[in-house]
C-alpha cells in the first residue's frame, strides 16, 4: 500500500527544480517460439518461454519529467497514446508506476507526460504491451541514472530494466535483449529465472541470427478477449497442467534445435505451439475463438506451399488472429512472392509487415534530429 502525503509540505521532491528532462525510447516487439500462457504471484509465468525479438513492430515512447507541484495521488502523470490521452491506457500506466514506487523512489516526487505509439496495429495479435512496457521501462531506468538512486550508475542495468517491464506486462520482459531472449527457470540453462528474461542471442546458431518474421495482418481489430482475461482463465484450466509439462518438453527440444541450427524441428515445434495456444482458448471457461476466417486461410496456404516448394517458411500465433511467418533470410525473395501471389487476399487492406530478428531497444538522442543510439546490454 502507497500512503499519500498529507501536504505539499510534507512531501519532498525527489528531483530539484531545476532538474526538467525528456527522454525517448524505442522497443520492440517480440514473437514467442514457446509461449507464455498463465501465470501466478505478481507477474510469474506458470511455464517458461523463449522468444524471438523484432525489429519493425516496435513502440517508441517519450518521457518527459519534471518536479511535480500537486501531490494528491501517488504518481503524477498525463498519458498520451497516439497522440491522444487515453484513459484506460493511463489508469493501466498509473497502477504500473505505482508498483514501481519502491524500486523508483524518485517517482513520488516527479510529474510525468509520456506520449506512446505503436509502428503496428494495437490489440491484433502483435505483442502491443510487450514493446509498450519494454519501451517503457527502458525509459524509466534511463531517467533514474539522470536523477534517482542510480545516477552514479554509466549505463542502464538492463536485468533491472527486464525485471521492472516484467511487472507490467510478462511478455515484455523479454523485449529487452537482442535476437533471442528466455523467460522463466528452467534447469536447461544457467541464470534462468521467473523474475527477469536472459539474453539467448549468443547461444543460437548463426541462421537464426537474422531470422525473419513476415506478419500477415488478417485483422485489426481489437480483440474479443484481452490477453490479461486469458491468462486468468488459465488458473481453472481442465488442460492446465499437461500444457505446462508439455510447454517444458517442448522447449527443451527448441533450445537443441536452436543451437544446431534445425529449422525443420524448430519450425515443427514453434507450429505446435502455436496452435496448442489457441486450443487452450477454445477449452477455457468460458471459451472463446481470437482466430479468424483469413487466419485459417494463410496456415492452409503456409502448409500447401511447404509442401510444393520445399521452402522452409513455418507459421505462428500471437494470442490473436495475425499470422507470423517465420523462415531464413535467404528464401526473402521466395516468400515475399508467396505473400504477394497468395496471401494478400487474405490480409485486411492487404497489409503485412516485413519483419526480422532485431538489436532490442535502441534510445533517441534528443539532441539529434531523430538519430538513434544504440546501447550496450548488460547480461550480469
Amino acid at each position: 500500500m502507497v500512503t499519500l502525503p498529507r501536504s505539499k509540505e510534507n512531501c519532498m521532491p525527489s528531483i530539484k527544480a531545476d532538474q526538467v528532462g525528456s527522454v525517448s525510447w524505442q522497443s520492440p516487439s517480440n514473437i514467442a517460439l514457446i509461449k507464455y500462457w498463465g501465470k501466478h504471484g505478481n507477474q510469474l509465468p506458470n511455464n517458461p518461454s523463449i522468444s524471438f525479438t523484432l525489429s519493425k513492430s516496435f513502440s517508441e515512447t517519450t518521457i518527459t519529467y519534471s518536479p511535480r507541484t500537486a501531490f494528491d495521488r501517488p504518481i503524477s502523470l498525463d498519458f498520451y497514446f497516439e497522440g491522444k490521452q487515453n484513459k484506460p491506457f493511463s489508469d493501466r500506466v498509473r497502477q504500473y508506476l505505482t508498483k514501481l514506487l519502491p524500486s523508483f523512489s524518485y517517482l513520488s516526487g516527479i510529474h510525468l507526460e509520456i506520449s506512446s505509439s505503436n509502428s503496428f496495429p494495437h490489440s491484433a495479435g502483435i505483442a502491443s504491451s510487450a514493446s509498450a512496457f519494454s519501451a517503457l521501462a527502458m525509459a524509466l531506468c534511463d531517467i533514474d541514472i539522470l536523477v534517482g538512486d542510480s545516477a552514479s550508475a554509466s549505463q542502464i542495468d538492463i536485468r533491472k530494466a527486464s525485471e521492472m517491464a516484467r511487472l507490467g506486462s510478462g511478455s515484455a520482459c523479454r523485449s529487452v535483449y537482442p535476437k533471442m531472449a528466455l523467460w522463466g527457470l528452467t534447469d536447461q540453462i544457467e541464470q534462468s529465472t521467473d523474475l527477469a528474461s536472459i539474453p539467448m542471442g549468443d547461444q543460437i546458431h548463426e541462421v537464426f541470427k537474422d531470422y525473419r518474421d513476415a506478419i500477415l495482418i488478417a485483422s485489426q481489430d481489437q480483440k474479443s478477449v484481452s490477453s490479461s482475461i486469458g491468462h486468468s482463465l488459465m488458473q481453472d484450466h481442465p488442460f492446465a497442467e499437461t500444457r505446462y509439462r508439455e510447454a517444458r518438453s517442448n522447449l527443451n527440444q527448441i533450445l537443441v534445435a536452436l543451437k544446431s541450427g534445425d529449422i525443420e524441428k524448430m519450425g515443427f515445434i514453434t507450429e505446435m505451439e502455436a496452435m496448442q495456444l489457441h486450443a487452450l482458448m477454445l477449452c477455457s471457461k468460458p471459451n472463446y475463438i481470437l482466430l479468424q476466417p483469413n487466419t485459417l486461410q494463410i496456415i492452409r496456404e503456409i502448409k500447401n506451399y511447404r509442401k510444393e516448394s520445399k521452402v522452409p517458411v513455418h507459421f505462428t500465433l500471437d494470442a490473436g488472429p495475425n499470422v507470423h511467418i517465420l523462415y531464413p533470410s535467404s528464401f526473402r525473395t521466395e516468400v515475399r512472392n508467396l505473400i504477394e501471389e497468395r496471401l494478400l487476399i487474405y490480409c485486411q487492406d492487404a497489409k503485412w509487415i516485413d519483419d526480422q530478428v532485431g538489436d532490442g531497444p535502441s534510445k533517441k538522442n534528443n539532441g539529434d534530429k531523430g538519430g538513434l543510439l544504440k546501447y550496450s546490454p548488460r547480461a550480469d
